[in-house]
């Protein structure tokens, strides 16, 4: 399977060990209803989010670190978040 991710796969498999916490960066237009869509990506009881707006105020950067069990759940949802519009991935 080549995706746009395949090249992260890769890496992940071969430089890390799971299950781990993964931290995941993304920066989002200063949208409330784009910031709720990637927000509600990660589990809230079992993953720790920070947000940041930007010093003019037209985007958000979402930090958020969370436990994942392997490459493959790790890829699933940065390509989640790739369906939010104006999302990028750090």
């Amino acid at each position: 399977m080549e995706g746009p991710f395949e090249s992260l796969r890769k890496k992940l498999d071969e430089f890390e060990s799971w299950p781990r916490v993964y931290m995941f960066k993304f920066i989002v237009p200063a949208d409330n209803e784009k910031l709720a869509k990637l927000q509600s990506l990660f589990n809230t009881s079992e993953s720790e989010v920070v947000t940041r707006q930007s010093r003019n105020g037209n985007f958000i950067s979402l930090t958020a670190k969370e436990l994942m069990m392997n490459a493959d759940n790790v890829i699933s949802r940065y390509e989640e978040a790739n369906t939010i519009e104006g999302v990028i991935s750090l």
